[in-house]
């Protein structure tokens, strides 16, 4: 069958009744949670995976992707109206969104972001329905020892992506790995680290683990920074409806941020802050207008707003043809997959094509039912803004107890959670990244179960790991991921330490 086949099976199974349903579910809680300050798309995901528990598993994805494209949109809102990003992607849009909020021009700022978001995000989908049967084919090659080469590879790339310390980002990698050996033992069946509880035989439960190291961890942490200023919400003036002007000054931000963030997102270690910072590079050089630049102008808002969509959707090709996560949200979104004993990857197309495609044309219609939701109802939004701190983060620690609660109703479970959140909370005082602590439970499993296949195969020549080419370069890639950051770390301390040396003289 052909993409376009595909696709339209995939749109036939998401426009049933009740995966419809599921979608407006998704991006509405999606959308609420994303706008509250100091929450992004990652906490809003973690926090809400204990709802989709119960649905079936097309059912669950669905909704999950409506709600990870809802918590994308709803970090705009905040950054436009309150200054506060929910996440790094965010920081452009607040740069020149709350400036037009502040002026006035709340509701064109709005309503670009908007628009933006559903055309970068209706363009990178399609994007991904084509990219992705291609990537299969070259994935279904692959044997142990490329797979092995393909998890070091994302080892490597999260754990240097994510802060601002290479070792810090290994060593929460390696707490994840080393969580990851607690149960029983795949190929031999012996306990490992279970210290004779029964309750850990079958392993640490990932979900239990993600809403505990993003939701409960990222509160506490919020919430210990103690009391600052009241922030300050721009009350939207006037109309929320573009002009032409500012139509012919967005539409071409919205395709140049789409072609900047898809490939960006799809990319290891790419990042959704690369793609919104080179769009807003690119918009200030283009511009007609570049004196309005950190005073409100619209492409600045336009621009890095489609980028960052285009680039959420791009973060789907790896993730679901390779099993590959490039990002926080992504790798919570890969514990959803497993809470259904469903691992992304090559064979998922080939096994279970209704579903994928199901996904991929759901993420079309979220789209739409975020622009129909959102701009009609950004004053549901806004009052959102004005719930008091300690009543959110209070909400937000019973919302995720009890969604852990239901769907692992166990004691020992609600203690897991506490410990990791306190984990998390302890690791973000001290700057160290939670992405690897999950990504490494996650795909810690997968690498063992690999590696030992490989050297089986082999009869314990360590070397068959890099006598496939496609093996060797996924390895040289990874050193080059894991090197690279260091050099440029290193060159940028020695031009700092250079440019003092330079004002002392």
């Amino acid at each position: 069958m052909t993409t376009f086949e595909f696709l339209l099976q995939g749109l036939v199974s998401a426009m049933e009744p009740m995966n419809l349903f599921y979608a407006l579910i998704g991006v509405t809680l999606g959308t609420a949670v994303g706008v509250l300050p100091g929450i992004g798309p990652a906490t809003t995901v973690a926090l809400l995976l204990p709802v989709t528990y119960q649905l079936d598993a097309t059912g669950s994805l669905i909704m999950f992707a409506g709600i990870y494209y809802g918590g994308m949109y709803g970090g705009s809102t905040t950054s436009i109206l309150l200054n506060t990003p929910g996440e790094s992607a965010s920081i452009v849009t607040a740069l020149e969104g709350n400036k037009m909020a502040r002026a006035g021009r709340g509701g064109p700022a709005l309503a670009t972001a908007a628009i933006g978001s559903f055309v970068a995000g209706l363009i990178a989908t399609l994007a991904l329905a084509f990219i992705a049967p291609y990537i299969v084919k070259l994935a279904l090659v692959f044997g142990p020892r490329e797979y092995f080469a393909l998890m070091v590879l994302a080892f490597v790339t999260v754990s240097s992506a994510f802060g601002n310390s290479t070792l810090r980002g290994l060593t929460s990698l390696f707490i994840g790995l080393a969580l990851s050996l607690v149960g029983i033992d795949q190929l031999t069946g012996q306990n490992r680290l279970s210290f004779g509880v029964p309750d850990l035989l079958d392993g640490i439960e990932v979900t239990t683990m993600a809403v505990a190291m993003f939701a409960i961890g990222e509160t506490l942490y919020i919430a210990a920074q103690g009391a600052s200023a009241p922030d300050r919400i721009e009350a939207i003036k006037g109309s929320v409806w573009m002009t032409s002007q500012d139509w012919a000054r967005s539409w071409k931000a919205w395709l140049r941020g789409t072609v900047i963030g898809f490939p960006i997102g799809a990319m290891p270690a790419g990042g959704a802050e690369i793609g919104t910072f080179l769009s807003y590079a690119t918009e200030k050089r283009l511009s007609k207008h570049p004196e309005e630049f950190g005073h409100g102008a619209i492409e600045g808002v336009a621009g890095p707003e489609a980028a960052n969509n285009a680039s959420a959707a791009g973060t789907l090709v790896p993730l679901l043809t390779l099993g590959l996560p490039t990002s926080a949200t992504a790798a919570i979104m890969l514990a959803g997959f497993q809470q259904y004993g469903l691992q992304p990857g090559p064979l998922l197309f080939v096994t279970n094509p209704q579903l994928v495609w199901g996904l991929i044309a759901s993420l079309l219609i979220a789209n739409l039912m975020l622009l129909v939701l959102n701009l009609p109802l950004v004053g549901l939004w806004v009052k959102l803004l004005t719930i008091p701190k300690p009543w959110l983060y209070a909400g937000i620690l019973v919302f995720a107890t009890l969604g852990t609660i239901g769907a692992n109703p166990s004691v020992f479970e609600l203690g897991m959670l506490l410990v990791f959140g306190l984990v998390a909370y302890i690791m973000r005082v001290f700057d160290y990244p939670i992405a690897p602590v999950i990504v490494g439970l996650i795909l810690g499993p997968l690498a063992e179960q690999q590696l030992r296949r490989a050297l089986a195969i082999s009869q314990g020549d360590v070397t068959v790991l890099v006598t496939s080419p496609i093996a060797a370069v996924l390895l040289g890639v990874a050193a080059l991921a894991l090197i690279l950051p260091l050099v440029l770390r290193a060159r940028g301390r020695g031009d700092a330490l250079s440019q003092m040396a330079a004002s002392e003289d």
